[in-house]
């Protein structure tokens, strides 16, 4: 029998919370680790007692909003954000912790990742969004995108970074 590295551990764990999304276009799922152990959980979808996407409509889709643009046009929260929101709404300790998502978190969950003071970031697929890159690398969060097909980390590079080479 082969264990899974920790990594790959908590990358399967956000693969399965990411079915519970209710998001049309995509699904992400989110988990908060201090210590090898799992703090919160967060998919993408709306606010808690609102009507699913499903029901009334993607507003991206009507508009025809690319992915990486124009986050407010948006009815759900990201998944990310919702593992952040659980942690405060149950009074939980995150500083110092690891996220792991399916998703490279967009610029708005990295400010807030980077204002919980969460020192790494384990996605698995990357995600259009440069200012993004820009903030964790400022701020010093580790970020490690590997890719489902590969086990590797692949290193993530800020366009200041690709101009230098």
């Amino acid at each position: 029998m082969v264990r899974p590295s920790w990594d790959e551990y908590f990358r399967k764990i956000t693969r399965e919370v990411a079915q519970r999304s209710t998001c049309l276009r995509r699904q992400i799922g989110s988990v908060l680790v201090v210590d090898k152990h799992i703090l919160t959980t967060g998919y993408n979808g709306v606010p808690r007692g609102l009507k699913h996407c499903e029901a009334v409509g993607c507003l991206r889709i009507a508009k025809n909003v690319p992915s990486g643009e124009r986050h407010e046009l948006c009815r759900g929260l990201h998944a990310e954000m919702n593992a952040l929101l659980q942690a405060a709404k149950y009074g939980i300790q995150i500083s110092g912790a690891t996220i792991y998502t399916t998703t490279y978190p967009c610029s708005l969950c990295a400010k807030m990742i980077i204002n919980s003071d969460i020192k790494r970031v384990v996605a698995e697929d990357g995600y259009p969004d440069e200012l993004a890159k820009e903030m964790f690398a400022e701020a010093k969060v580790k970020v490690d995108v590997i890719n489902k097909s590969k086990k590797e980390p692949a290193k993530v590079k800020t366009k200041k970074a690709k101009e230098k080479e």
